[in-house]
């Protein structure tokens, strides 16, 4: 193996030390190659040491424009900074250059939530659970993201699939109860759902007044 992939197998091995000498050999090594450099960036923000970490990214970019993981690394640092509208054209970028696999959008969706703008949000977030449909984190914010711009039926089976999947996800039986009480009849299944999420979280405040609500006008 060369250097590079003897320090993602450090990674594996959570040996982030060697994986830190090994990324600096493959620098070292192959300067221009931008690997090395989102390697090394991916391990640095695992590290949280994200200042360094930022600079690699950015080094890389310079050295590939279109390198795609290297736009998702440093629009994760910036999503974490709550940097939401840097990160979300980061994203952007990557998703522009190919990236695979569901993450980018589900997280430009996250970030356009986070700026409370559900219906660009929408969008990104159904892409996510496309290509990744057995991913009940992206299901269960679908499911939100539906929810509120007022898609109830549509965002029903996504918390459906979400309980059937982890019967102990308390946000995926809070939002099934207030789905429930805002846009049906159902006022037992309401307070059930509801009544799931403060037994399974007992500190989830919310779930319980929306519940005590419900149950006082019943």
């Amino acid at each position: 193996m060369n250097e590079l992939e003897l320090g993602i197998a450090a990674i594996q091995n959570k040996d982030y030390e060697q994986a830190v000498v090994h990324f600096n050999n493959s620098i070292e090594e192959e300067p221009n190659n931008p690997l090395g450099y989102i390697n090394f960036g991916n391990l640095l923000a695992r590290m949280n040491e994200t200042e360094r970490a930022e600079r690699f990214f950015q080094k890389a970019i310079t050295l590939d424009p279109t390198a795609a993981t290297a736009f998702y690394g440093l629009a994760n640092l910036y999503y974490e900074q709550e940097r939401y509208e840097e990160a979300a054209k980061l994203y952007e970028k990557s998703i522009k250059f190919e990236i695979q696999g569901a993450d980018a959008y589900f997280m430009l969706g996250k970030c356009f939530e986070r700026l409370e703008n559900p219906k660009l949000a929408l969008p990104y977030l159904q892409r996510a659970a496309e290509l990744d449909p057995t991913d009940v984190q992206i299901r269960l914010s679908y499911g939100i993201g539906l929810a509120a711009l007022e898609m109830f039926k549509e965002a029903e089976p996504e918390f459906m699939y979400v309980i059937l999947e982890d019967v102990n996800n308390a946000d995926a039986h809070y939002n099934l109860g207030v789905l429930y009480a805002v846009s049906t009849d159902r006022t037992d299944d309401a307070l059930y759902h509801l009544k799931q999420a403060f037994t399974l979280q007992p500190n989830f405040d919310q779930a319980r007044y929306v519940h005590d609500m419900i149950a006082l006008r019943k």
